[in-house]
């Protein structure tokens, strides 16, 4: 009974100290001109299945075409704090997603459990790779 009891303690202590980093989620980041003649509007939905849902929107004035909409699908994968994404050209593709998210990657940032400062550090991911070159050092929020 003690051995068990200690091997439950011990199980216990290690999760509780573990670093758990909840990735799924929606994210968002909205950026607007300061004379309001352009809007870019980023989502991204990671579910906790592995799969995620991009929509990009935006609203130039003078653009041609002035109202853009793009939107992507696929799988994501976390291995420490970068998350993986991919798209299967089969299933993930259509007239309607046709954002390609394979080889990209973005990395999860949270303010440390140990960092005891007075400082706000917003939960987020930024985009380190990627082919769509619109995405590459983008920061979108968790919500």
């Amino acid at each position: 009974m003690k051995l068990l009891l200690a091997t439950f303690l011990l199980v216990f202590n290690l999760t509780a100290f573990g670093q758990s980093n909840d990735f799924a989620g929606d994210y968002n980041r909205i950026l607007n001109g300061k004379d309001e003649s352009h809007l870019f509007d980023y989502k991204l939905t990671l579910h906790q299945d592995g799969t995620f849902l991009f929509h990009y929107y935006s609203k130039i004035k003078q653009g041609i075409p002035p109202e853009v909409n793009k939107y992507g699908k696929g799988k994501w994968s976390a291995k420490d704090n970068v998350i993986t994404f991919s798209s299967n050209k089969q299933e993930d593709f259509d007239e309607k997603y046709t954002l390609d998210f394979n080889n990209s990657k973005a990395r999860f940032v949270t303010k440390n459990p140990r960092d005891k400062s007075d400082r706000i550090i917003k939960t987020r991911l930024t985009f380190v790779e990627s082919e769509i070159s619109w995405m590459q050092k983008l920061d979108v929020f968790k919500i």
